[in-house]
């Protein structure tokens, strides 16, 4: 990834600071994008060649204009980690308030959708580059009280293998990944949630940013329309 240039969505925190930081390790020079510009700074200092550009990725004028930043700074784009997203509070779905379901869409489905828009035009114009977009194994399969996170992801799913058919001959791969349980939030109770794993354990962001990194990187060019699951066995067990 030596000198490649790689916008991270949702890089303020958890993946998206792991992947910001793993890229920049790879060599990258890192294009950050977050809601939160003051934690976008903090992950910044870890970095020595970053962008930082606080974006709304479910806002087509934000994501256009994080696009247009990066080219301006940089004069090309190689590769793109689609991480940002939202989840909301465990719910039935007769009990899914509409403006949540609303919302839940519109970041983590419309904003990968508007962000693969944006990036793939890019692209094409240095002759193609690659996408890894955020799925979730709830995108894979479902889980309970979930609903609106569950309909994005499998949307998100689906526009990764639209995306990848489209432009495997432009030179633009297009590939997801399907993350388990991930540490992310210091609440979170590792032990009780890795019970339900395999491995018994909750994944670190740092183990998912690096199956990121690869699959930009030139060692996975055969690799598109792949939905990758980073999820210690859970889909191995629930199959």
């Amino acid at each position: 990834m030596a000198n490649k240039v790689v916008i991270v969505t949702g890089a303020s925190r958890g993946i998206g600071a792991a992947g910001a930081r793993a890229f920049a390790a790879a060599g990258a020079r890192v294009v950050l994008a977050a809601r939160d510009e003051v934690a976008l700074n903090e992950v910044a200092k870890d970095i020595r060649d970053a962008l930082v550009v606080p974006t709304d990725v479910s806002d087509s004028e934000s994501v256009k204009a994080l696009v247009e930043r990066t080219m301006n700074r940089f004069g090309r784009l190689d590769a793109a980690f689609n991480n940002a997203g939202v989840n909301y509070a465990m719910r039935p779905v007769a009990d899914i308030p509409e403006e949540e379901f609303d919302q839940t869409l519109a970041v983590n489905l419309r904003g990968t959708f508007l962000c693969m828009k944006y990036e793939i035009k890019a692209m094409l114009a240095n002759g193609g580059g690659a996408i890894v977009n955020m799925a979730s194994t709830a995108g894979l399969g479902s889980a309970p009280g979930l609903a609106s996170y569950v309909a994005a992801k499998h949307g998100v799913v689906g526009l990764t293998k639209a995306g990848a058919n489209d432009y495997a001959d432009k030179g633009i791969r297009i590939n997801a990944l399907a993350p388990g349980p991930i540490f992310t939030d210091p609440r979170m109770d590792p032990q009780q949630v890795g019970r339900w794993v395999p491995m018994q354990r909750m994944g670190r962001p740092e183990e998912v940013a690096a199956v990121a990194v690869w699959l930009c990187s030139d060692d996975a060019s055969y690799i598109t329309g792949a939905i990758l699951p980073v999820d210690g066995g859970k889909l191995a067990r629930s199959a």
